[in-house]
């Protein structure tokens, strides 16, 4: 029998029958599945999906929000040994239509039926089969995900080991998921997993950081993005219990509810958090220097922690002192029991990481991509070097090219591009995926990714100039939501930025400054000088071909549902300078 996750599921329930494996929530209160709850769950679904016809080798695709139903689904479509196609919530009818046609999905589930209703008709795309609603509400055009599991019920009634029986015939090297990336440049492609990356992934990343059953992982990202999906496949193989977010909105509730241990994020999360802070420390200037005094007490233990040496008594009882007036609060606003955080998806920022650090949260930054199965470097909480992504994990092995590119050979890498075997070729040379990534090593061997290949800006005074470096920067403002940096074949550098409303709105307030409308605090004198003492602070860590020479501020946010961000939250830089065209010539 092959090593697969499904195989580890089963193994992990029977280990742990009554142990906790998920929590979510329903109305107000946390409700539990044990293990063995959950792996009935599975088998119900698995045995309702085959009794509805989907056999080895079908596409499955998955169009919902992060919730029990969808990690359950990916586990019994896996065990069935069929595939697992997900798409994110936030996708154009256009791009489900095309997932839908290239996949040659066989079913879809959704949220729900209003979803299904508005899939694109079009008589040249392929429409699956069988369609499946996650809601409760019944139609004459799809299934509801009850019927199907009640069909499981009847089928294990004939037939109990059916889930088992079907595990035991998936092969490590059949196809176990599509993941379509999400595209910040032409169409999605469908990136082709094997049950080989998805255990390689699972069995080397996780246990290498220490993750173990007794830890408590509170989940939020789409199941859609491969950082997200790895939390389903580790929890099955590793049997740590996974909490369920209600949303990214009630986030800051959710995590003092669950308490989490560890907790994988995106880095818009943590900025946003740091945002915060910051915004509180604010309020008065006494809260301000009593912050400030108690963050340079927590670098100097950071430092003393990063070049592993003793922290100096007189600084150890400060920092005693900062914890209790300041850091603590912090601490038990993420739940009080978070032992790390993995952060991935984008760059996080150092300065960002060694905020935290201070603060006595350790953020672990990661690299990979969809097509090496998330991570193929990470820092743990034994070597970690902020500014870094960490060192190559497992059977990881990484070559930096000529020109800077980081070059990947591993079992995590994808096997290839569906259906497009010059894409696939363009990227897979001689068992080396070439990442599209500019990176470097350190002196101890962490490596550190410098920009995207096809981001580097180059001026039209001939320098090369890395954008996320300088996004990076302008974000510490707590006033600052997103930035888009733009000078490729100019005479310099410009900034577009959003405004972060929530913290500028009580600025605004406490500056008696009144509007009625974003777009009259955009262009608010005021508000004009705070952003630009936001880039001057930015500046003033930058060569000076690098600096931003002007901005302009946006009224409105980038967001997914635009189209300026992919649903990790980066902006999509081609989208952003078409859109704001004018706008960024007026800056030159």
């Amino acid at each position: 029998m092959a090593d697969t996750v499904v195989n580890r599921l089963i193994e992990t329930a029977r280990r742990h029958p009554h142990s906790t494996a998920l929590r979510f929530k329903q109305g107000s209160q946390w409700n539990e599945l044990t293990w063995s709850d959950y792996l009935t769950l599975v088998q119900q679904l698995a045995a309702g999906l085959q009794a509805s016809g989907i056999r080895k080798g079908d596409r499955v695709a998955i169009l919902a929000h992060t919730c029990v139903e969808w990690a359950a689904l990916d586990l019994a479509i896996l065990g069935l040994g069929a595939v697992t196609v997900p798409v994110y919530p936030s996708s154009t009818p256009e791009d489900v239509g095309y997932i839908l046609n290239d996949s040659h999905a066989k079913a879809l589930i959704a949220d729900n039926g209003k979803i299904l209703s508005r899939l694109p008709r079009d008589p040249n795309l392929r429409s699956p089969e069988l369609l499946i609603s996650i809601d409760a509400e019944k139609s004459k055009d799809f299934l509801t995900l009850d019927s199907i599991q009640k069909r499981g019920v009847d089928a294990l009634k004939a037939s109990p080991s059916l889930y088992d029986l079907a595990v035991a015939e998936v092969r490590a090297d059949d196809i176990a998921t599509l993941i379509y990336t999400s595209g910040t440049t032409g169409r999605p492609r469908g990136v082709v997993h094997t049950h080989v990356q998805a255990m390689s992934e699972v069995t080397e990343a996780f246990p290498l950081m220490g993750v173990n059953s007794n830890d408590t992982l509170l989940t939020f990202l789409p199941f859609a993005h491969v950082l997200g999906r790895i939390e389903i496949w580790g929890h099955a193989v590793i049997g740590y219990t996974m909490a369920f977010a209600e949303s990214i909105d009630r986030l800051k509730n959710n995590l003092v509810e669950v308490k989490p241990t560890i907790m994988i994020a995106v880095p818009r999360i943590f900025e946003k958090i740091h945002a915060g802070i910051q915004a509180q420390a604010d309020i008065s200037p006494l809260r301000r220097k009593a912050f400030d005094l108690a963050l340079a007490v927590g670098k100097q233990v950071s430092l003393c922690k990063q070049q592993k040496k003793a922290i100096p008594l007189d600084v150890a009882l400060q920092y005693a002192i900062a914890r209790k007036l300041v850091f603590d609060t912090i601490k038990e606003k993420l739940g009080g029991r978070l032992r790390f955080s993995v952060c991935g998806g984008a760059p996080l920022s150092r300065e960002i990481a060694e905020f935290f650090h201070a603060a006595g949260i350790l953020i672990l930054e990661g690299y990979g991509l969809t097509e090496t199965t998330a991570a193929v470097c990470v820092n743990t909480p034994f070597d970690y070097a902020f500014g870094t992504v960490g060192k190559p994990i497992g059977d990881v092995k990484v070559r930096i090219a000529g020109d800077g590119e980081v070059l990947i050979k591993s079992k995590k890498v994808m096997r290839e591009y569906l259906n497009d075997k010059a894409a696939t070729d363009a990227v897979l040379i001689d068992g080396w995926f070439h990442t599209g990534d500019i990176g470097e090593f350190d002196d101890a061997g962490h490596l550190k990714i410098t920009d995207r290949k096809k981001d580097l800006i180059k001026t039209a005074g001939g320098k090369y100039v890395a954008p996320q470096r300088l996004e990076g920067l302008v974000k510490l403002s707590p006033f600052v939501s997103n930035v888009h940096i733009h000078g490729d074949q100019r005479k310099y550098v410009v900034a577009l930025l959003t405004m972060s409303h929530d913290h500028l709105g009580r600025w605004a307030k406490d500056q008696a400054i009144t509007y009625s409308a974003p777009e009259e605090l955009a262009d608010h004198p005021k508000v004009k000088d705070l952003y630009r003492r936001a880039i001057a602070d930015a500046n003033s860590q930058l060569a000076s071909f690098e600096t931003i020479k002007n901005f302009a501020v946006l009224a409105s946010d980038f967001t997914i549902e635009s189209g300026e961000l992919t649903p990790s939250l980066k902006v999509k830089r081609k989208v952003v300078d078409e859109r704001y065209k004018t706008l960024i010539d007026s800056l030159y």
